[in-house]
């Protein structure tokens, strides 16, 4: 505990130093998500502030196996299959930012990082029997493996529609998988989850409504994938833990809403990708709620779903799936009441709307924006 705690603050006070300078950055380079009729915004905010997150992150985990303490005894190859994994995805969303990408683009460097994992042991190599014993899940390694990793991504990449939802959700998210790691000693999952959190925490100090920077395709595509790869390495032991239950329950709202989000628009005949104002955050606003107000709605329902992913961790497998299955029904239910509920003329304004093109952190693989971004200097927002 108390070495994990050291790591949370390592990457908490690095990403209060770098945040700043990195904002900086972003307005030389003209990384800013500018003000317009599908925004929050009334100025430019700079992005990338995903590079912080992600020095943060890499930059203390580094640090920490170079010291001298447990995590020298951490071995090399789960840290550096990260490492290597997470650069395509870094790069990916710096571009993104400042200039957008396609949707197959996208997608198709999701992939590579997701396969690049695979080969650094990153993987689902048992699937659980809810009837009997687990049992090897052989060739299906790989391609469950990308899918898990494309979905997580993904989700959190989709829920950043609103200014410290998917830094929260992080948050909550790590904090629900460092207890159940420290339950079963898994003591690599303690250490990533450990970084995570001070990172996330640190972020959300100029993230937390209003925003002073957004964390953009660059941040929350890197959490996305951080995310799901230490997922995968919860995953390595067959313990109480049903596979990858735990993790889908703790960031079961990005799940759920980017999940229906695909739904909705393949069952209306829409292109998937398209941008559109019907996600969970979106809802929320048209019923009223201020920004700040969704926020801590979601923060909450998140932080309920993470206990309730602390709880399944130490519950028998005949009783988590079926519970997991409740609550999968629970959340389908309370989403078409919320949209039942929400007015359906226009939207609510006080949305930034990261599902259009062009927003940072929007959808999982957005369409081309339609406006490029101007480069040069900026005048700083007052």
């Amino acid at each position: 505990m108390p070495y994990s705690l050291s790591l949370a603050l390592a990457a908490l006070a690095v990403t209060w130093g770098l945040t700043p300078v990195v904002m900086r950055l972003a307005r030389r380079l003209g990384a800013l998500d500018r003000p317009g009729p599908r925004r929050i915004h009334h100025e430019a905010v700079p992005t990338l502030g995903g590079l912080a997150v992600m020095a943060a992150v890499l930059g203390v985990a580094w640090g920490a196996r170079a010291l001298p303490g447990p995590a020298r005894l951490l071995d090399l190859h789960p840290l550096l299959g990260l490492t290597v994994a997470s650069l395509p995805i870094l790069g990916l969303g710096v571009v993104d930012d400042l200039r957008g990408t396609s949707p197959w683009a996208k997608l198709g460097v999701q992939i590579c990082a997701a396969l690049a994992l695979t080969t650094f042991g990153f993987g689902i190599p048992v699937l659980t029997n809810p009837f009997g014993p687990a049992f090897d899940s052989g060739w299906l390694n790989v391609p469950l493996t990308v899918l898990w990793v494309l979905l997580v991504t993904n989700a959190i990449n989709l829920i950043d529609g609103l200014d410290g939802l998917a830094s929260g959700v992080v948050l909550i998210a790590s904090g629900a998988l460092w207890w159940a790691s420290h339950a079963h000693q898994d003591f690599y999952v303690m250490f990533f989850t450990s970084l995570l959190i001070g990172a996330t925490l640190g972020f959300l100090r100029f993230n937390f409504p209003p925003a002073r920077i957004f964390m953009g395709d660059t941040g929350s595509q890197f959490l996305g994938f951080v995310l799901a790869a230490v997922s995968l390495l919860e995953n390595r032991k067959e313990t109480a833990t049903v596979t990858l239950l735990l993790p889908l329950v703790a960031i079961g709202v990005p799940i759920a809403d980017g999940v229906r989000t695909f739904m909705r628009r393949l069952l209306r005949g829409r292109w998937v990708f398209k941008a559109d104002t019907g996600h969970i955050h979106h809802r929320l606003l048209r019923l009223g709620l201020s920004q700040r107000g969704a926020v801590l709605v979601l923060w909450t329902v998140s932080g309920v779903l993470g206990l309730i992913a602390v709880v399944l961790a130490g519950l028998p497998r005949r009783f988590a799936m079926p519970t997991v299955g409740v609550l999968a029904l629970l959340m389908f239910v309370a989403a078409e009441m919320l949209e039942a509920f929400a007015p359906r003329g226009g939207r609510r304004a006080g949305a930034r709307d990261e599902d259009a093109p062009g927003a940072p952190g929007s959808g999982a693989v957005p369409e081309r924006r339609a406006t490029p971004r101007r480069r040069g200097r900026h005048r700083r927002p007052r």
